[in-house]
């Protein structure tokens, strides 16, 4: 017979897990919500704004946010901190960045060309590429068990369909069939981008790495990635014009960029507790709140004849059916044991202290670790960020868009519903960390 001890700390590490599991698969939903209705200002294309400096000015409230917000939740004390562990984290947040600046320009002229409803889909096959890297270098799926590895791999194989189906529905739309194709390579595009870019998020993770402070270095390579394209493109005096012709709508492009990065970090920490193989496909449900905002909000399919109707919705049923299964094949105890092993190899690799990393993988602090805090630079952070939205608000107007005002608040309302529950449930089971 076991000691009863032992017995205990074993319970209690199998439900700490599990309520990890739980928390990363909230996490995920959390995630969707708000990374589909970040894309809704990109509908702004439809006015004449050029897809290059709408990007470029998202991504710029993108920065704000990446740095506002960490500094907020926890300080920028906890990010320093964790630069000091683990100072080669940086390079490959800055690449990560650059890779997510790119795909981001893709969805924009996706957009453009295919519309929001039809685009998202096909962008979110970087869950395919998410399982097969989560597979190859960071041990998950490994003896996962032949459900969950059928649950993962046929949930992501009826994704494929769903996505299919709504690239059949996108040629079959009002426009010239090349347009329609460049749409669906640009979405294409975007989704191998950001499936490769979930690598150093792993990477980070299993080295301990707090996803608040992984963001923050991340914004870096987007924000100089981004005005790089930007600048080679449209030239450097041609894109201040755009920007100053652009002035009334850049508060509206900011917001989805802060929205976005709201939705991001719910998504950090899916992929941290269960994974990219299941945390990238879980975030991946944007897909049905894009099909909402596109739908209801903008009207998109309006128009149009009742089988294309029926080839969207179909199609983004499949890819929902898709997310649930792999919802639903959560990671056992001896799959976990693989991520430990992937997480020691990392920690060797890099030097890191692995008692720090076991802590992290478990959402806690060790008893060593300084508690974070708040000093006069954050605080500094949030009034600056906050300052400039508001500057760009006094500037803004409503775009001469047909917008249902209904459907938007409702879907709003849902989104500060989830930011509240999965916000608390974070905070309570894990302090952020």
């Amino acid at each position: 017979m076991p000691p009863v001890v032992y017995t205990q700390t074993t319970n209690a590490t199998q439900t700490r897990a599990k309520k990890l599991q739980l928390l990363g698969i909230l996490s995920g939903f959390a995630a969707g919500a708000w990374l589909g209705a970040a894309e809704a200002p990109t509908k702004l294309v439809s006015i004449g704004i050029s897809p290059m400096v709408i990007s470029l000015i998202m991504v710029i409230g993108v920065f704000l946010a990446r740095w506002s917000l960490p500094a907020l939740i926890l300080g920028t004390s906890s990010v320093r901190a964790d630069v000091r562990r683990a100072p080669h984290l940086v390079i490959w947040a800055l690449l990560a960045g650059c890779l997510w600046a790119v795909a981001n320009t893709l969805t924009i002229f996706a957009i453009r060309d295919i519309g929001l409803s039809i685009a998202f889909p096909l962008w979110n096959s970087n869950s395919l590429l998410g399982i097969l890297w989560g597979f190859l270098f960071f041990n998950e799926l490994r003896q996962a068990g032949w459900r969950r590895l059928a649950g993962v791999l046929g949930g992501a194989l009826v994704m494929c369909a769903g996505a299919t189906l709504l690239a059949i529905a996108s040629s079959s739309g009002h426009g010239p069939a090349a347009h329609s194709l460049h749409g669906v390579w640009a979405a294409l595009g975007a989704g191998i981008l950001w499936g490769t870019m979930y690598i150093p998020y792993r990477k980070a993770y299993l080295t301990g790495m707090n996803p608040l402070s992984f963001v923050t270095f991340f914004s870096f390579g987007e924000l100089g990635m981004m005005t790089l394209l930007s600048v080679s493109s449209l030239g450097l005096a041609p894109l201040w014009q755009d920007l100053l012709s652009a002035r009334s709508v850049i508060f509206w492009l900011m917001l989805g960029g802060f929205v976005w990065v709201i939705g991001d970090i719910f998504q950090q920490f899916a992929a941290k507790y269960v994974g990219i193989s299941r945390g990238i496909p879980l975030s991946n449900s944007n897909q049905l709140w894009g099909l909402l905002w596109g739908i209801f909000v903008f009207g998109e399919l309006h128009g149009r004849s009742s089988s294309i109707y029926l080839e969207v919705i179909g199609g983004s049923f499949l890819m929902m059916l898709g997310v649930g299964a792999i919802a639903f094949s959560s990671a056992t105890g001896q799959e976990q044991t693989r991520w430990k092993e992937a997480a020691i190899r990392e920690s060797d690799r890099y030097g890191v202290a692995a008692d720090f990393v076991e802590a992290r993988m478990d959402g806690r602090q060790l008893l060593t670790e300084a508690k974070p805090s708040r000093d006069a630079l954050d605080w500094l952070l949030v009034v600056l960020a906050t300052s400039l939205f508001v500057i760009f608000a006094a500037m803004a107007r409503v775009p001469q868009l047909s917008l249902h005002w209904g459907p938007a608040a409702l879907l709003t309302a849902a989104l500060f519903l989830l930011l509240i529950v999965c916000g608390l449930a974070l905070w309570r089971t894990t302090r952020f960390h």
